[in-house]
């Protein structure tokens, strides 16, 4: 069974969408069969777009990106394999909100490289979205040789010093 993912940060508009498309663009150069989905771990934006920066960024690196926010369920513990927290306040969300039948693992997605929080960009400006495109591309890296193993002919998603023009 393929893994599915659910990328998790606080409101579901600027880091776990852009870490879901980027998840998703990373395993699909790389021929990985995977489901990728984000929520965040409150409703504020519930049904909302993508912040415009999250879009903005997702775009210089063509990744393609067509998400609205939602809150994380009970049964996302079930529906998917791996639950990737964007910091720790979210991670201990997460571990009050799993139900006594999860299935799910849960962990800071950071664990699988550096063991670093995905930064909340909303509040700064685009240095921020740049930083974490940067990280979730490094993460969906880690996360894939780790859950599915390494590739040695793996393309890679452009970085923030080669944008694919």
């Amino acid at each position: 069974m393929p893994p599915s993912v659910l990328v998790v940060c606080l409101g579901n508009i600027c880091r776990s969408p852009m870490g879901e498309a980027v998840l998703k663009h990373v395993a699909k150069e790389r021929g990985i069969d995977i489901h990728v989905d984000s929520a965040g771990t409150a409703a504020y934006h519930a049904g909302e777009d993508p912040d415009d920066r999250t879009v903005a960024t997702c775009r210089k690196y063509q990744i393609a990106i067509n998400h609205h926010a939602r809150q994380v369920t009970q049964s996302d513990f079930k529906t998917f394999t791996h639950i990737l927290a964007s910091d720790e306040a979210n991670l201990r969300n997460l571990h009050n909100m799993k139900p006594r039948n999860a299935t799910a693992e849960v962990r800071l997605w950071g664990s699988y490289l550096d063991d670093k929080a995905i930064e909340d960009p909303y509040y700064g400006g685009n240095k921020g979205f740049e930083r974490v495109y940067e990280q979730c591309v490094r993460y969906s890296q880690a996360f894939l040789d780790e859950v599915v193993g390494k590739s040695h002919h793996e393309p890679h998603a452009p970085s923030v010093e080669e944008p694919n023009l």
